[in-house]
């Protein structure tokens, strides 16, 4: 971990204060109209940061988190609680994190490299994809563009608008809502969504 990581790591309680007290970053979009995914998620591909490749359809029957994620960030205190969330919810939801450098610079290491970062420093155990852009544009992850894009996944058009934005899929493939990375994965938002 560099000086830079610690620094951030041991304020991230801090900015999350912060940025909720002043609005800052905490939209949270929900599917209230029951709208179903035009294209499955499940067709779509998942590369893991080991050049793994595994189908989404054996995510079929859980829910899941998908969180872009950043080694560099403010946010970056967030992979504790997102481990926390898929121990407490294993059974029933899998957190894939998603790095990416689309914000900033916040994500330079190879896939290894990130690999043994959120090992070593976060205790993650929770699968991470093969480093992509997440943002709108020409090499934009797959499973982003289907999260960004209402005419795949029935209504929602919202990119991540920084680091740990989080999206949330039933276990039957339907997206059901989104949260701004200054929602906490432990909020009470957060949770309450997962155990609908």
């Amino acid at each position: 971990m560099t000086g830079r990581q610690k620094i951030l790591k041991a304020v991230y309680p801090l900015l999350m204060k912060i940025t909720n007290l002043f609005g800052a970053k905490n939209k949270a979009l929900e599917n209230t109209g029951k709208s179903t995914s035009v294209i499955s998620i499940y067709d779509l591909p998942l590369q893991l940061n080991n050049s793994q490749h595994v189908p989404m359809s054996n995510f079929k029957g859980k829910k899941l988190l998908l969180v872009n994620t950043a080694s560099d960030c403010g946010y970056t205190g967030q992979y504790s609680e997102l481990q926390t969330l898929y121990n407490e919810y294993n059974k029933d939801l899998v957190v894939i994190g998603f790095p990416a450098n689309d914000f900033k610079e916040q994500e330079k290491g190879s896939d290894e490299e990130i690999a043994s970062f959120c090992q070593i420093n976060y205790g993650v155990t929770f699968p991470l994809a093969a480093k992509s852009s997440v943002v709108k544009g020409n090499h934009q992850n797959a499973i982003f563009n289907w999260l960004s894009d209402k005419d795949k996944n029935g209504w929602n058009d919202q990119q991540p608008s920084w680091n740990f934005s989080k999206y949330l899929v039933d276990e039957n493939g339907n997206l059901t809502n989104y949260f701004d990375p200054s929602v906490s994965p432990l909020s009470e938002e957060v949770e309450n969504a997962i155990k609908r």
